[in-house]
This record gives structure tokens, sequence and C-alpha cells, in this order.
């Protein structure tokens, strides 16, 4: 199967802050660890995992720094205004850019290829039961 290479936009909701993503995606995934509930506001975050050197910002943005499930920090970027998440970076992958895809005006391929952080995953949160599914990481502890 042929890499996703993404040409894209993003903006936030008061288009203070866009970004433009150019370059392959590494990978695409679901995870419904607390930490991605809590910055998304329902069940499980959608992400789109890039190459840092692939996400341009424009704009002033915010970052708030916590503690993840994984143990590792993460910092979640925001736009000061009107709080729209824009991407986030952990320092266990340091080098990867973590995009919403619902940031995307039109994001239809998006294709998430793993559920990660299973183990918190909610009921009522319906997910493709076809994605390999995982209590924290792929196997072999990546993305």
């Amino acid at each position: 199967m042929p890499t996703l290479s993404l040409d894209e936009t993003a903006s936030c909701a008061c288009g203070a802050v866009s970004l433009r993503i150019e370059g392959p995606v590494r990978s695409m995934l679901v995870c419904s660890c607390l930490d991605c509930r809590k910055s998304t506001g329902t069940g499980h975050s959608a992400v789109v995992l890039m190459s840092t050197d692939s996400v341009a910002v424009s704009g002033k943005t915010k970052g708030h720094t916590r503690q993840a499930a994984s143990g590792s920090e993460i910092t979640r970027y925001f736009c000061p205004q009107c709080g729209t998440p824009l991407f986030a970076r952990t320092a266990r992958a340091p080098l990867l850019a973590l995009v919403p895809a619902g940031l995307f005006d039109r994001p239809d391929w998006f294709s998430p290829s793993q559920a990660i952080f299973s183990r918190t995953h909610l009921d009522w949160d319906t997910l493709d039961e076809t994605l390999p599914h995982y209590d924290t990481y792929r196997d072999n502890g990546g993305f």
C-alpha cells in the first residue's frame, strides 16, 4: 500500500492560527487514553502522525504540558483566542506531531490503522471493531 502524502492547510475555529501540512503521513490512529479524551471532550481522539518538519504553524499558539498515560510528557498546543486544539508533541516521540484529524475541513482521507489505549476505552464510544486494538501501544511499542 503506498504511503499517503498530505498537502493540506488547517486552521483553528477563529482563523488566528493555521497549519500547513506537507509530507508523508507516518500513521493514523484513534486513542482512548484519558488525556486524549479530556483534550477532545469525547471518547477518543483521531490523530494523524506527521514528522515535525512536515508541519508549519502560522500564528501564536499556547501549550500545556502534562504527564500522559504512557508516562511521557505530552504538550498539547491550542489557539489562545478560541481554544481549538491544534497539535501535540510528546517526549516519547519528539520528532512527531500529533495532528487532530478533525482540524482539517475535509479529512476524507483519514483511515486509522489502529486503536490505542483500549484499556480505557468507554463502551458508549463506538469504534470500528475490525481495527487492531491495543491496551496501550502496539506490541512493538510504536505508533
